[in-house]
């Protein structure tokens, strides 16, 4: 076996020290649940003497939690498969829709576009609360989404160009 081949298999090999790192995102996962709920029942003795515009606030950061606890299982599920292992699920497993179809180039329009979904739910927070913030902060707010919708959409259109180009021409050929 030569160093190069030897290199080439430690290279490889090191993809299972990302294992840890998905596991441990579960447990990112479970302080969010956790969160969940604690807010959850925190609200619901007083949903009936809580003001609208409160309890709006408060579902839109349930919302919240669930879109950023959505974003972990994908990052962690789809991430582990493409840089580590194959899941091998049984025939009687549940298989998630998505399972096996996210690319590295997939999971990051869907990384991007949860990204600007939680941004939205939070300028609506901003907007909800507009009379008792500062306006540099709501201006700090539109700019911020603001730079994640564009970021998005240009992530977006090089995805597009980039699978486009690779579909035209035969590998190595160039176009005519």
């Amino acid at each position: 076996m030569t160093v190069e081949h030897l290199l080439e298999r430690c290279m490889y090999a090191s993809r299972w020290l990302l294992a840890p790192i998905y596991l441990g995102m579960s447990l990112g996962l479970i302080a969010l649940g956790l969160k969940f709920f604690q807010e959850a029942f925190h609200v619901l003795p007083h949903v009936l003497e809580t003001a609208e515009e409160d309890l709006v606030l408060t579902v839109l950061s349930l919302i919240d939690m669930v879109l950023v606890g959505s974003l972990l299982v994908m990052v962690m599920i789809s991430g582990y498969e493409n840089s580590v292992s194959q899941l091998e699920l049984t025939e009687d497993t549940e298989r998630l829709g998505w399972l096996g179809k996210l690319d590295s180039g997939s999971l990051k329009m869907k990384v991007a576009a949860s990204i600007v979904a939680i941004s939205s739910i939070h300028l609506l927070k901003v907007f909800m609360n507009v009379e008792r913030m500062p306006d540099d902060k709501i201006m700090w707010s539109i700019f911020l989404h603001l730079t994640f919708v564009v970021s998005a959409y240009f992530m977006a259109v090089i995805d597009k160009i980039t699978k486009h180009g690779h579909g035209d021409s035969p590998a190595g050929s160039k176009p005519h």
